[in-house]
């Protein structure tokens, strides 16, 4: 065995998309994080441990759903998943007609990439 392989700490994920700084508020609404850049090419958002950056790519287009483009999502868990489905739709969330399970919740954020509405863990 040569050694062991050096552990990286993950700092960021930076999602492509055509209007950076809507999607930064977007996700800084829903995580409850803070705007910490945001020009028209490139926003970033983070809670002092973890960031999400958007690059802009004007020709970006969405994934099909269901469908094997989608090369990602995100998960995030609320106490509520009805009242954060609702929340998340007025601040421009969609919500896809296919729903693969029960007790969580699919949407597409504003430019349609997708995240799951999860509940706490019982």
């Amino acid at each position: 065995m040569a050694g062991m392989t050096t552990i990286a700490k993950l700092i960021a994920v930076t999602i492509d998309c055509a209007e950076p700084r809507r999607l930064a508020e977007f996700y800084a609404t829903i995580l409850g994080f803070e705007v910490q850049y945001a020009e028209d090419e490139y926003a970033g958002i983070g809670d002092g441990a973890v960031s999400i950056y958007f690059q802009r790519v004007p020709e970006r287009k969405p994934a099909a759903w269901p469908g094997p483009d989608k090369q990602f999502h995100l998960d995030v868990r609320v106490p509520d998943v009805d009242k954060a489905v609702q929340e998340y739709l007025e601040l421009g969330a969609g919500r896809p007609d296919f729903q693969p399970g029960d007790g969580w919740v699919v949407l597409a954020d504003p430019e349609g990439h997708l995240f799951c509405v999860c509940p706490e863990r019982s």
